[in-house]
């Protein structure tokens, strides 16, 4: 049994064509001891976060950093977007771009990546990861994802990415950002959300991992977070409620949903979603379980323009302009 399983989930998931993996960067014991000391000094060691993480979960974060996030992203992300359009040549505007996993996995298969993020450190590795893949000539900008029409104005994407970035950003700033990403992008463009949390889902597993914690007003949230078992993020009621409190309690990760997309750019039976990553890849049921799958079915019955990609656990969408 536990054979045909196996079987059945190496089927189901998704494997960069051989074509693709063979343009994939190995790196030297020498480059790999480098990137990571990069990351410990840029970004791992921030705000004395090791000493609140045990050995086990450090190395965890060190190895997800430097292997895991990568294998994930050439072997799902870059085959995903490459399914919809070859990415030799093409240009990108990565939103959210870190320490410059995602972008490494792009650029490998050709693509121009230019690159966004709010964190001083984590661009302090990126730009030393792809100096490192050779690919040092990468454009990285330290700026806000509602700067990007006044930073960009005279250039012209064939993707604009947010990658894991929309949930960390107020509503104003979702809002201000996607409509400006909207205007920036030709005709036949693609904006592209990854790993953003779904707001209509019913279990929030990205920042306190308990039921129906994204349908709560951030108010109630603030308090709520003490019942949270993730023990860095269960002290954020303690603080007082204020303004800037509550902003920064926002920046752990709030979901998204149809909504800032009909607001920001247009009413949900116009918003041609052309893929998402969930679908592409038919891993649904492994994802979900029958109670995901009927879950699914009864967001769908709510609202027949509703493309399934708003009805995953994730918004992992394509939408063609």
């Amino acid at each position: 049994m536990k054979t045909v399983l196996k079987s059945i989930t190496k089927k189901l998931f998704y494997t960069a064509p051989k074509a693709m993996q063979k343009k994939h960067l190995v790196f030297t014991d020498e480059q790999v001891n480098n990137l990571k000391d990069s990351l410990e000094k840029n970004y791992l060691d921030r705000g004395d976060t090791k000493s609140k993480l045990s050995k086990e979960e450090y190395n965890k974060a060190v190895n997800g950093q430097l292997f895991e996030r990568l294998h994930y992203n050439r072997n799902r992300i870059a085959p995903w977007l490459h399914s919809i359009k070859n990415l030799k040549g093409v240009k990108i505007l990565e939103i959210g771009c870190g320490t410059g996993i995602s972008t490494q996995a792009l650029s490998e298969q050709g693509a121009i990546v230019t690159g966004v993020d709010v964190d001083a450190g984590a661009l302090a590795v990126a730009k030393d990861r792809l100096k490192i893949a050779g690919f040092d000539n990468t454009k990285l900008h330290l700026l806000n994802a509602d700067e990007i029409q006044e930073n960009f104005k005279k250039e012209t994407f064939d993707f604009i990415i947010y990658y894991a970035v929309l949930e960390h950003m107020t509503i104003k700033e979702r809002l201000d950002s996607l409509r400006q990403a909207w205007e920036m992008l030709p005709k036949d463009g693609y904006l592209a959300v990854i790993e953003t949390p779904n707001r209509l889902w019913y279990f929030d597993s990205h920042t306190a991992a308990m039921p129906f914690y994204d349908w709560l007003p951030d108010e109630l949230a603030f308090y709520y977070s003490k019942f949270s078992k993730r023990k860095n993020f269960q002290d954020t009621h303690k603080k007082d409620l204020n303004d800037e409190n509550l902003v920064n309690f926002s920046r752990w990760g709030r979901g998204a949903s149809y909504h800032e997309f009909e607001l920001a750019i247009a009413p949900l039976g116009d918003l041609n979603v052309v893929s998402s990553l969930m679908k592409f890849e038919k891993t649904t049921f492994m994802k979900t379980g029958l109670k995901g799958l009927r879950y699914i079915k009864f967001l769908k019955s709510l609202n027949k323009k509703l493309h399934s990609g708003f009805c995953y656990p994730y918004l992992d969408i394509v939408i063609k302009k």
